[in-house]
């Protein structure tokens, strides 16, 4: 019993510092570090519980009769404390997100949106979602699954999460693009909280799947983004949907395609066989993306991720460090004065995707268009904190609905004849 209470508290005690800790040089130890820092992070209430338990049990069992069980004690009680903060750390983000708002949308931005749309915003996700981090579906939505928006096969499949409630104009749109570093992933992986969360208050949401390096080579991934987005408007009206407002969202790889797709639009080079048709859209909001495939020399790791890009997602050439897709590729290549309003959202703890690109092109843009940029920087938020239910993801998700139910309202303010 004591040699299991020192192991144990031994490795509870290296999840909590990985959670507390932004390391991003780590070389071959990242992806190690990045689960532990990732899972303890976001299930800190759920640690706190199963260590109190197996303490407890362990205690009662005499693991305290030899030093490295009263060690193992030590570990685990500087575990609990290292957990609280994080708790704590988690629930601030509620003011990270709330001041991102404020800062682009105006201190009233609520009283902007319509009094009909009030009363979703005012249902907030139950507090205790947290004891139940995967159960995502939700009463009034149904899912539609496996729709052709293309001729890859499973990787041009969609699936719609529809209210079963019909609201007047059609639903608003909402789509998610996964994410996998351009090599992996799937539909129903990610964003599932938000997805549920916005399908109940009455948006229409669509989950996609694209092709994948590296049988695909880039522009295939955007390529298929953009087949999306004009299937659904020409489609989703058939599923009550409202082609005259979509707005894009995606993590990681999908929050770099959100943003390249929405800086894009009716680009050419992304849509060949279908350049005249419309693939603009009226608001999006990447999580956690990469938005530059080239080395910029004042920020390290960038390096990593242009080799990383070069050699797996690019066509083959003979220079891949020089390609001119590494260019082509980067959204932040796009900042324009006409873009819909965008809202970026990072934390500060990303070991997989450099904040420092998020906010350059949170600033860039800011720069440049004449609608809102939003930013938000979670402190302590690592890769994929809101792949599930926890205190930050929900925070995450009651920001994006506050933000998409502004820039639905006031796209309809703007065009009133749609």
């Amino acid at each position: 019993m004591s040699t299991a209470l020192f192991v144990i508290g031994l490795l509870s005690l290296l999840g909590t510092v990985s959670a507390l800790i932004g390391a991003r040089r780590l070389s071959f130890f990242m992806p190690i570090y990045f689960l532990a820092s990732w899972l303890q992070g976001e299930l800190a209430p759920w640690h706190l519980i199963w260590q109190s338990i197996v303490g407890l049990y362990l205690i009662s069992n005499g693991a305290l009769e030899q030093n490295n069980g009263q060690l193992g004690l030590l570990f685990l009680v500087l575990s609990f404390a290292g957990l609280v903060y994080l708790i704590g750390r988690a629930k601030k983000s509620e003011l990270a997100f709330k001041q991102a708002l404020t800062h682009a949308l105006g201190d009233d931005y609520l009283a902007d949106i319509s009094p009909d749309r009030q009363q979703y915003l005012k249902q907030k996700i139950d507090s205790s979602a947290w004891l139940k981090p995967f159960s995502m579906k939700r009463d009034g939505v149904k899912r539609i699954a496996n729709i052709s928006y293309g001729d890859a096969g499973v990787r041009n499949l969609l699936d719609i999460y529809q209210p079963e409630k019909s609201r007047e104009g059609g639903f608003p749109v909402l789509l998610q693009i996964h994410g996998g570093a351009w090599i992996i992933g799937h539909k129903k992986q990610q964003a599932l909280p938000l997805i549920n969360h916005m399908a109940e208050r009455g948006w229409l949401c669509v989950d996609i799947n694209y092709r994948l390096s590296p049988k695909s080579r880039f522009p295939d991934h955007i390529i298929d983004v953009k087949k999306a987005i004009s299937w659904v408007k020409e489609h989703i009206a058939d599923y009550g949907g409202d082609p005259n407002f979509i707005a894009l969202t995606g993590g990681s790889a999908g929050g770099h395609l959100s943003s390249l797709a929405t800086l894009t639009p009716n680009f050419a080079d992304f849509q060949p066989g279908f350049e005249d048709k419309d693939t603009t859209v009226q608001a999006a909001v990447p999580f956690y993306g990469v938005y530059s495939w080239e080395a910029d020399d004042s920020i390290k790791g960038t390096e990593d991720i242009r080799e990383f890009v070069a050699q797996r997602i690019l066509p083959e050439c003979d220079l891949p460090s020089e390609s001119p897709w590494l260019a082509k590729g980067s959204p932040v290549n796009y900042v324009r004065e006409d873009a819909p309003p965008m809202y970026f959202i990072h934390g500060d703890y990303d070991a997989l995707a450099l904040v420092e690109g998020a906010r350059k092109i949170a600033s860039d843009l800011r720069a440049v268009s004449r609608a809102p940029v939003a930013y938000a920087e979670i402190p302590g938020a690592q890769h994929a904190f809101d792949i599930f239910h926890s205190i930050r993801c929900d925070n995450a998700v009651l920001s994006v609905c506050e933000f998409l139910e502004w820039s639905h309202g006031n796209h309809q303010k703007n065009t009133p004849d749609q």
